[in-house]
């Protein structure tokens, strides 16, 4: 037992970018499962309950607390579907030299901020 190989831990290995999108995909995954979900679900019963209701939803999601989770909501699902598009690039065999892994890495969290940030500008502006 004493000569087999021990098996590489965190300590070890080098941290990159791509495990930064890993984590993030799992991450934003999780929150819009649960976070989204219980928006909708409050939303829909708000809809369903009448005017008062929905306008106690309308006032809490218009407050700077609801603006938050509502912007945090949609960079996780920006951030999720980079992630997703970045992963169905390597499914498909393509994008495994370091140098371009390491740029889509590195892309798929900027270009998903951006995309926030343009969503946010077309919600509140147009």
């Amino acid at each position: 037992m004493s000569n087999r190989p021990l098996s590489p831990h965190l300590q070890i290995w080098k941290w990159g970018p791509h495990m930064l999108v890993s984590i993030l995909h799992r991450v934003t995954g999780d929150g819009m499962a649960l976070v989204g979900l219980a928006v909708l679900l409050w939303w829909l019963g708000a809809l369903a309950s009448g005017p008062a209701a929905y306008e106690d939803f309308v006032t809490l999601a218009t407050s700077p607390v609801g603006y938050v989770v509502l912007v945090g909501l949609s960079w996780a699902f920006f951030t999720h579907m980079m992630s997703g598009l970045r992963h169905f690039v390597l499914d498909i065999g393509a994008g495994y030299e370091l140098d371009t892994n390491r740029m889509w890495s590195i892309a798929s969290p900027i270009i998903a901020i951006l995309l926030t940030a343009g969503f946010w500008a077309a919600v509140l502006y147009l």
